[in-house]
């Protein structure tokens, strides 16, 4: 019979007390949504509870400094992330998507001119398409480096990666390179009309806290076990539409992932588009992220002990390991 060696079996129980802190802060927030129901509330009192933020802060720190890089799983899911970037902007992904919508533009178009339409609104169509194509064009051909947001970033982790200009926020920053900011409370103004080494220089000169941010700033957004934090479907609804005015949603020519992993494989999931997503599909995330039950739950098992139906936390298993 194997029996793990002193050092290993202590560090297991290390990982597990750590991974309990960070699951019991989102257990709490469910419990208290369900029991109170005013998200609003809920939330201004956990951003106040400076305690409970700082003891998280750490523990996703301890976990990434001393557990997961030393079994390599959540440096695997930074890789991950960059990687679909790296497909995306570098490697063929965005001119697929491109694709993809000039097909859907063409087929619209189409569509328009078999119907009745006043000569105006065609023009008017034919023109948007135009801008769009121009757009297309200069995305293609993009300058400098990747400009990346990570949001619950806690130790900015995709701050080495050089194709990346690294933007990490917290609501309490484990490191000092990471800013503060309440993603679901920032506010967004209208985009910078700069040229892109101008927006680079002015990301490099964000102050700290961030209150606020320009629109279509980023190319890409990573939710670092965003979804799975906020309590409220409305809540994550928020999240997702802030996201959406911070990349943009007129051309394909940006990103987001939810970092927040079901039990599926990673395989699986990097196979579902990460791309701009409709406002029916934000619907059906912020909603797919459920509460836990009211009954015990084995968040280890992914089963209530009521209930013979598995249920799926929507955490980074990560987190699971121990």
């Amino acid at each position: 019979m194997f029996l793990p060696q002193p050092r290993e079996q202590e560090r297991k129980l290390q990982q597990e007390k750590l991974s309990g802190v960070v699951k019991s802060v989102h257990r709490r927030l469910r419990k208290k949504y369900r029991e109170v129901g005013d998200f609003d509330k809920i939330w201004r009192e956990h951003c106040e509870d400076e305690e409970t933020l700082c003891e998280y802060a750490e523990a996703m720190k301890n976990l990434a400094d001393n557990h997961w890089t030393k079994t390599c799983e959540g440096e695997g899911r930074i890789e991950w992330c960059c990687s679909v970037s790296r497909e995306y902007f570098q490697n063929g992904g965005k001119q697929k998507a491109l694709e993809k919508d000039e097909k859907r533009a063409a087929l619209a178009t189409k569509s328009i001119q078999t119907t009745s339409v006043h000569p105006s609104s065609k023009m008017e169509v034919s023109t948007d398409n135009l801008s769009h194509s121009s757009i297309m064009d200069e995305l293609l051909h993009p300058s400098g480096k990747i400009r990346l947001l990570d949001v619950g970033s806690c130790f900015n982790p995709f701050l080495k990666f050089e194709e990346f200009l690294t933007v990490g926020i917290d609501i309490v920053p484990a490191v000092e390179s990471v800013y503060k900011c309440d993603f679901l409370n920032l506010q967004i103004h209208q985009p910078l009309q700069l040229a892109q080494d101008a927006i680079d220089a002015f990301l490099k000169q964000l102050k700290n806290p961030i209150d606020s941010l320009p629109g279509e700033l980023f190319h890409v957004v990573v939710f670092s076990l965003l979804l799975s934090y906020f309590p409220s479907p409305y809540q994550r609804k928020i999240s997702l539409k802030t996201t959406s005015d911070l990349v943009s949603r007129n051309y394909p020519g940006m990103l987001y992932i939810p970092q927040d992993f079901n039990t599926v494989e990673e395989e699986e999931f990097s196979n579902n588009s990460c791309y701009i997503r409709s406002d029916v599909e934000d619907e059906q995330l912020a909603c797919s992220f459920m509460e836990l039950p009211d009954a015990p739950y084995d968040s280890d098992s992914g089963e209530s002990q009521a209930s013979s139906i598995p249920f799926y936390e929507l955490e980074d298993p990560i987190l699971l390991l121990s």
